[in-house]
Order: C-alpha cells, then sequence, then structure tokens
C-alpha cells in the first residue's frame, strides 16, 4: 500500500454502465491496495445536487465508494466543472474528503499540486466567464432551491448546447494556457509534480522555471476505458484499464 492513485473525468452516467462497472472494479480490485485515491474531478457526467441521492440512481457507486472508505482507504475529491455541486450530503454517504482547487498536499516527502484544471483553460473566454459565475455561492444556493427535475432538464440543456460550441471551437483554446500553468506553478513555489485532467489530453509535461523542473501529469478520460495514475516514492507511472 506504498502508493496513490489519481484519476479524473469518468463522467458517469445511465448512458455508459460498462464504465461505472469497471469503475466499481477499479475501486474494488485496485484502489483497494492503494494508501488514498485523488478523484480531479468529474466524477459524474454531471451532479443536480445531492438531493439526487435519494433518487438512487448513484446507489452503486456511493455504495462502492463507502465500501473502500470502509476498509481504511482514504479517498479525496476535487469536484470538477461537472460535479461542482457535490457537497455535504455525498460526503456523509460516502465518507470521502473534498479538497479545494488547486490543492498542494505533501506526499512521499515531496509536494504535489493537485487541480481539476479547467481554470487554466484561460484562452476560453466564454467558459471562464460561465465558470465564475456558477461556482458563486448566490448562484449555487437560487439552483439548488429549484425542484430537482428542473435542474437535470437545465443541466442537460446546457450539456447540449456546449457539446454544440465544443464542435466549432478551436481545439487549442480548449486545452490549458501555458502561462496560467506557470503562474499557478509560481505561486506554489513550483512543487516538482503537478497532476490535472479536464482536457482529456493525457501526457507527462516538463516545466522549466526559475530553475526549477516542474512535472505534470495529465490524467485521461474515461469514455471509453480507464486509467489511472499510480505516485509512489519511485515516481509516477499511467496505466490503462480494460474496458
Amino acid at each position: 500500500m506504498d502508493h496513490c492513485l489519481f484519476i479524473s473525468d469518468l463522467h458517469l452516467c445511465d448512458s455508459r454502465p460498462h464504465i461505472t462497472k469497471v469503475f466499481i472494479s477499479f475501486l474494488e480490485k485496485t484502489a483497494s491496495n492503494a494508501q488514498a485515491l485523488y478523484i480531479l474531478g468529474d466524477l459524474f457526467e454531471y451532479w443536480a445536487g445531492d438531493d439526487a441521492i435519494a433518487t438512487g440512481i448513484h446507489k452503486p457507486v456511493i455504495d462502492a465508494l463507502k465500501m473502500l472508505t470502509k476498509r481504511g482507504i482514504k479517498v479525496f475529491l476535487i469536484p470538477g466543472n461537472r460535479d461542482f455541486l457535490i457537497g455535504e450530503g455525498f460526503v456523509n454517504a460516502t465518507d470521502i474528503t473534498i479538497l479545494p482547487d488547486p490543492s498542494l498536499v505533501l506526499l512521499y516527502d515531496r509536494p504535489v499540486l493537485l487541480s481539476h484544471g479547467d481554470a487554466l483553460c484561460t484562452d476560453d473566454i466564454a467558459y471562464q466567464q460561465f465558470r465564475s459565475e456558477v461556482r458563486d455561492n448566490a448562484w449555487k444556493t437560487r439552483f439548488l432551491s429549484q425542484p430537482l427535475a428542473n435542474r437535470i432538464t437545465y443541466i442537460e440543456q446546457l450539456r447540449a448546447k456546449s457539446e454544440q460550441e465544443k464542435s466549432v471551437k478551436p481545439m487549442q483554446i480548449m486545452d490549458v494556457n501555458q502561462d496560467a500553468v506557470a503562474d499557478l506553478l509560481r505561486k506554489y513555489a513550483c512543487p516538482p509534480l503537478f497532476i490535472h485532467g479536464h482536457t482529456h489530453r493525457p501526457n507527462r509535461h516538463i516545466h522549466a522555471l526559475d530553475g526549477n523542473v516542474c512535472e505534470r501529469w495529465v490524467l485521461g478520460d474515461w469514455y471509453e476505458q480507464g486509467s489511472y495514475l499510480k505516485l509512489s516514492a519511485n515516481g509516477c507511472h499511467a496505466h490503462a484499464l480494460s474496458p
């Protein structure tokens, strides 16, 4: 158990039940052997509010996470752009810990910076304006006061509009901005390791900043198959899971 695991962008939903099965199997067979699991956003395709738990739609995932934490495995979540409305109800149902975005943690005697990553896509000005609006506490309070069915309808309409807009957006503006990455790394004293998701472009990058070398790992999405990053005292290693 001398390692931690990192995943993001699973986008769990009813339309892809095979990925939910892959995730539950991953928790039972792989994450159960780790010291901790870090989920860096977009665990769900969308999260309309913690009152959705009562519908039972998320029960298999919640039960699997609860089983993992009951076994003593720490599970941390940084909410993403799809599930930033996850709150205390989900925390109480699973016994996970929610972390702020970004978070700096100490793992194996070195600082590791963690983020979902969407705040770094600063070239997409329209998205950043929308992100700022919906992350406002007053907006969230108003939204969550609406009936669950209305919230779900709104989110599904928003997702359809977003997919249409993405089809005509230049690919480069949906990736992280390099200056934004450098600014964030400098803000946290250039940590040797930075892990994030969101862009669905899994890769390893090296940033040389102010005499420091920062290793940046981008996590993959789970649309077709699962993947995870394993961190130990020996470094990082990416792994794929069969669909």
